[in-house]
């Protein structure tokens, strides 16, 4: 037996039953979960920042308006956007990652599922959300955004409020997408409306609600 296929079947089989675990335990914790937000960004932003403390505002504002908050668990805007939920005294649910890099969970969940596997947690997003909400953040980040909007650019995913917040810091971008991308027939004018931008929560709530509606 060749090394390849002996580690198949010692490693792969129980591997598959570990992903399915992951599904199972992610769908049974959350399917009381009708209405929630998902909020992503980057974990190097620090406590009382400017985008911490718009990520705290903008999880507040929603948990108002009856939505749960769903991150990533860890620190910077999840802490933040799961600090705003928990104040509110709505669900505050974080979806960490096992890395070999460790991510702490913050301390301001009502609910903590773990993952060993990106595309298991990427399930629970995409199933749980009404919207994302994506504040300014790295490779991650990023990550998650164009994810999304490939999803529903290619009807593979229920089209739902996808919203960068803060202009300024995805300017670049933007000006790439609306210049060189659509110049060049990269992508359609009409994939530049899978996502908004705004500054504030109170218009991401509005878009939300007029999608909704």
């Amino acid at each position: 037996m060749s090394k390849l296929k002996h580690n198949f079947v010692k490693e792969d089989p129980w591997r598959i039953f570990r992903i399915m675990s992951e599904f199972v335990e992610g769908f049974e914790e959350l399917s009381d979960i009708r209405k929630a937000v998902s909020v992503f960004g980057s974990s190097r932003v620090k406590p009382g920042s400017t985008y911490y403390k718009l990520a705290q505002k903008s999880a507040k504002v929603f948990a108002k308006a009856g939505f749960a908050i769903i991150t990533g668990a860890g620190p910077g805007i999840m802490e933040a956007a799961n600090k705003g939920a928990k104040e509110a005294g709505a669900e505050s649910v974080g979806l960490n990652i096992l890395t070999p890099i460790q991510q702490k969970p913050n301390e301001y969940l009502t609910r903590l599922l773990e993952f060993r596997y990106f595309f298991c947690r990427r399930v629970m997003f995409a199933k749980y959300s009404q919207a994302y909400l994506i504040f300014p953040g790295g490779y991650g980040t990023m990550d998650e955004f164009f994810e999304a909007i490939t999803l529903i650019q290619t009807s593979r995913m229920e089209a739902r409020p996808v919203i960068l917040f803060n202009r300024e810091y995805w300017q670049d971008l933007l000006h790439w997408f609306k210049g060189k991308v659509l110049r060049e027939k990269m992508i359609s004018p009409r994939d530049l409306d899978i996502f908004n931008v705004v500054e504030t929560p109170e218009q991401a709530l509005k878009i939300i609600n007029k999608h909704a509606r």
